[in-house]
């Protein structure tokens, strides 16, 4: 018991109680994350090599998005399937070590017959929102921020996930990810008792109401999750919880997380919990609707303090 103890066992403590009001900048987040989510999810639809149009339309959008806030966006091509597929990628300098790298990263591709609102619309938005909030910011270590193709199947938990091509890239360049945060499924919340679920034995220790943002890793990247929740719960009055576990337990290393622990890199995926939670996951009914965007606010708000306090030496 003491073991599953230590894989539970987080700093600080989760927000309890009714949430603040939103601030302004949360109000106005939540009105951007929702007009992003509509764009994917409803004007676009199901994004996938299948559908080689759609996923050429989000990549137009992504682009024309970065570029407006002023990024310089680089594009990773690659081939999957005799298909070729891209990588977006913008960077925000370290001012003291630019070397040391944090990579946010959210897939945009869905399954094939779903809209993705929030697997992974929900994910993309706040990628998006996040660059907005940290443009002009001065974070000491690298902050990339990645929209990757391809992490659904055919292409999930293999070597040609856009992560997978991505995250050796950095390997063969000897880049130094310190850490690498996925933003995973983020946005169904439920104050409804009994709306939340685990694998066993997690059901005995976390909260059956659906109301927080998880902080998942592999047992390597413990550290990584811990300093992220210390953050998170620092700076921002809202439920979270956090896991260190075994990759094989059913979830844990379901994003593109993966792909940079099989490069040796430290990386924890951010995420509502998906399937333990959320009905409408990799169905038509994963729609913009049924997403809630203040609450989604508040996390991407959290998470701006928490990726600068990441990207500190």
């Amino acid at each position: 018991m003491s073991g599953l103890f230590s894989l539970i066992q987080m700093p600080g403590s989760s927000h309890t109680g009714p949430l603040p009001p939103l601030s302004e900048q949360e109000r106005q987040s939540a009105a951007l994350l929702q007009k992003h989510v509509d764009v994917l999810a409803v004007e676009i639809g199901p994004r996938n090599i299948r559908r080689p149009p759609s996923m050429e339309r989000t990549v137009h959008y992504l682009n024309r998005v970065l570029s407006a806030l002023g990024y310089m966006v680089q594009h990773q091509e690659f081939s999957s399937y005799k298909l070729t597929s891209v990588n977006l990628e913008v960077e925000i300098p370290g001012r003291l070590f630019p070397e040391e790298v944090i990579v946010v990263g959210a897939h945009y591709d869905t399954v094939s017959n779903s809209p993705g609102a929030n697997d992974n619309g929900s994910g993309v938005a706040a990628l998006l929102e996040l660059a907005r909030l940290l443009a002009g910011s001065s974070p000491q270590r690298s902050v990339r921020l990645v929209a990757f193709a391809n992490e659904e199947p055919p292409f999930f938990a293999s070597n040609t996930m856009g992560s997978a091509f991505y995250a050796a890239r950095c390997r063969a360049r000897k880049e130094k990810i310190v850490g690498m945060l996925s933003l995973e499924t983020i946005g169904y919340y439920s104050d409804e008792p009994g709306s939340q679920h685990y694998p066993f034995p997690f059901s005995f220790f976390y909260p059956d109401r659906a109301d927080f943002i998880g902080f998942v890793g592999n047992i390597r990247s413990g550290q990584l999750v811990r300093r992220a929740v210390k953050a998170f719960r620092r700076h921002t009055r809202y439920p979270s919880e956090g896991l260190a576990a075994p990759s094989f337990i059913r979830g844990v290393g379901w994003s593109d997380q993966l792909s940079f622990w099989r490069e040796g890199y430290p990386a924890i995926m951010v995420t509502d919990t998906a399937f333990y939670r959320y009905a409408h996951y990799h169905t038509p009914a994963d729609t913009a609707e049924k997403l809630d965007y203040q609450r989604l606010a508040r996390v991407v708000s959290g998470l701006v303090p928490t990726i600068m306090e990441l990207a500190r030496h």
